[in-house]
C-alpha cells in the first residue's frame, strides 16, 4: 500500500514541521516551539521567509533588529522554560547567519536548546558566487556556515528537499535530549527552500515530547535525568 503524501517546498515542509512539535507542561499539551526570530534577506526571504507568513496563526514570526541578539533571546526562551520549549532563529547568508555564531557557542556550552536556520548559498552552484558568498579557492563545498560546526550539537546542510526529513528529526531528538541537547543548525540552501517534493504525510503527524518532569534544569552540568 503505498504511502500518502503531500507536495511541498522545502521551506514549507520545515514550517509545518515545526508547528506538529508538542510538549506537556503541568498537564497541558503546548507547542514546544514558541515562536521563531527573524532577519529576512538574500538566502531567506524568498524561501522561509514565505513559508513563515503561511502559518504566521499557528508559529509567530518575530522581526528581530540583530542577529546575534536575537539568537541570545531565543537562548534566554530556552532558559526561562527550563529547556521545556525553545525558539527557531532564521537569517540570511552571509555576515547575517556569522553573527549567530557567538550565540550558538553560547547555548553549546550552556546545554541550551535553539534551532539556528541560517539562509546558504545555492545547492546547485549555478550563481557563484552570490551575494555575501565566501570565496574559497582551495575548497568548492565551504560557506560561511561551516563556522557553525564546532558549536553546533547537530550540524546538517540541506542540498536536497527530501534530506529535511532525517535532518529535522535528529534535530528534535538533540534539542528535546536532557543532557546533551544544545544548538541545532540547519544550513538551508536558498535554492533548495523552495524546490518542492512529495513528503509522507506521517512525517507531519503531531508529535509530543517527554513530560515536563524528565526535562529540569539543574546547575550541574552535564546531567542524565531518567523519567
Amino acid at each position: 500500500m503505498s504511502q500518502k503524501t503531500v507536495r511541498l517546498t522545502m521551506a514549507q515542509a520545515v514550517a509545518r514541521f515545526l508547528t506538529k512539535q508538542m510538549t506537556m507542561i503541568d498537564g497541558e499539551k503546548t507547542p514546544i516551539f514558541g515562536g521563531v526570530f527573524a532577519i529576512f534577506g538574500h538566502g531567506n526571504v524568498a524561501g522561509i521567509g514565505e513559508a513563515l507568513h503561511g502559518i504566521k496563526d499557528t508559529l509567530p514570526t518575530y522581526r528581530a533588529q540583530n542577529e546575534q541578539g536575537m539568537a541570545n533571546a531565543a537562548i534566554a526562551f530556552a532558559k526561562a522554560s527550563f529547556r521545556r520549549r525553545f525558539m527557531a532563529c532564521t537569517t540570511s547568508i552571509g555576515p547575517g547567519a556569522l553573527n549567530m555564531v557567538t550565540s550558538a557557542a553560547l547555548a553549546h556550552v550552556n546545554r541550551l536548546p535553539v534551532l539556528l536556520l541560517p539562509g546558504d548559498v545555492f545547492a546547485n552552484r549555478r550563481p557563484d558566487p552570490v551575494l555575501q558568498q565566501i570565496e574559497d579557492f582551495g575548497d568548492g563545498t565551504m560557506t560561511v556556515n561551516d563556522c557553525f560546526r564546532p558549536v553546533s550539537r547537530y550540524f546538517d546542510r540541506i542540498t536536497r528537499p527530501e534530506q529535511i526529513i532525517p535532518a529535522l528529526r535528529r534535530a528534535m531528538q538533540v534539542l528535546t535530549d536532557p543532557a546533551d541537547c544544545g544548538p541545532v543548525t540547519l544550513s538551508l540552501c536558498q535554492d533548495v527552500q523552495a524546490e518542492a517534493y512529495d513528503y509522507p504525510e506521517s512525517f507531519f503527524d503531531e508529535k509530543s515530547g517527554p513530560p515536563a518532569a524528565c526535562i529540569r534544569m539543574q546547575t550541574n552540568w552535564p546531567m542524565r535525568l531518567r523519567c
